[in-house]
């Protein structure tokens, strides 16, 4: 397939797609959406979380909830290398990117505000993760 960068490159996305969209952002997203004390006890929610950050967090959740569902539609046709996956990656590769860029921005203000939900380390990690997903995706779209 074309917008191949390097061989096997659909698998590698497949699987960067399935660990950061599906599990991470769906099924985790989902989880702090039914049990919000659940995800805080697995790391996926901060405790600390303010009360306006809350009412922030569980509006993404319900975004990536609704959304999340094609990613493990697009990481089942990568692996299976078919011609319509190169389509629906856009879907992904826009999210991740939007997400990368907005949680980057977004932990930043809360530290200008003295209420960071997340450490330096965990900021730049989650963002270049979002970053790098989304790019690869958009890429192998653009090229195919």
């Amino acid at each position: 397939m074309n917008g191949q960068l390097f061989p096997n490159a659909h698998l590698v996305l497949a699987v960067l797609i399935f660990l950061v969209g599906f599990l991470i952002h769906w099924v985790g997203q989902i989880i702090s959406l039914i049990d919000w004390d659940l995800a805080v006890k697995i790391g996926i929610c901060d405790i600390n979380t303010t009360a306006e950050y809350k009412t922030y967090e569980k509006g993404i959740a319900t975004a990536d909830a609704l959304i999340g569902w094609t990613y493990g539609l697009a990481v089942v046709g990568l692996l299976l290398n078919q011609p319509w996956a190169y389509k629906l990656i856009w879907i992904p590769g826009v999210v991740f990117v939007y997400h990368g860029l907005s949680f980057w921005f977004w932990i930043g203000n809360q530290v200008k505000l003295g209420n960071p939900t997340a450490s330096p380390v965990m900021r730049f990690s989650w963002a270049s993760l979002n970053l790098i997903t989304g790019s690869l995706a958009i890429w192998m779209a653009w090229m195919a």
